[in-house]
């Protein structure tokens, strides 16, 4: 007799469980829904910070690549006194890294408006 009660206590703990996890989906997905009302003003404001953080991020940009540059200067000067064959390869290489560099901030800035 104290299987069969307990078998039956483990499927009314199952059930109440079962019942309140559902109660609680429910209570969340409607409080969800209230915070998630006005979706346009979030959009508007995500839009501003990004746009806010932008010209930072830009000039950060340029920042790396003047460092970049001076290290790839460094590296090609390097070569030359040391008369590498493949100097003009390297130098190139560290130069169009850079003006990929200051071209892809620019071109974003234009594309974007901002």
């Amino acid at each position: 007799m104290k299987k069969i009660f307990k078998n039956a206590d483990k499927k009314v703990l199952a059930k109440w469980w079962l019942l309140s996890m559902t109660l609680c989906v429910y209570n969340m997905l409607c409080s969800i829904s209230v915070y998630a009302a006005d979706g346009a003003a979030g959009i508007d404001e995500a839009t501003n910070k990004v746009k806010g953080y932008f010209e930072s991020g830009c000039n950060l940009m340029y920042a790396i690549g003047a460092v970049v540059g001076l290290v790839g200067a460094v590296k090609v000067f390097n070569k030359w006194n040391a008369g590498e064959p493949d100097t003009n390869k390297v130098a190139a290489a560290w130069f169009g890294s850079c003006i990929f560099l200051v071209v892809v901030a620019t071109v974003l800035k234009s594309f974007f408006g901002i």
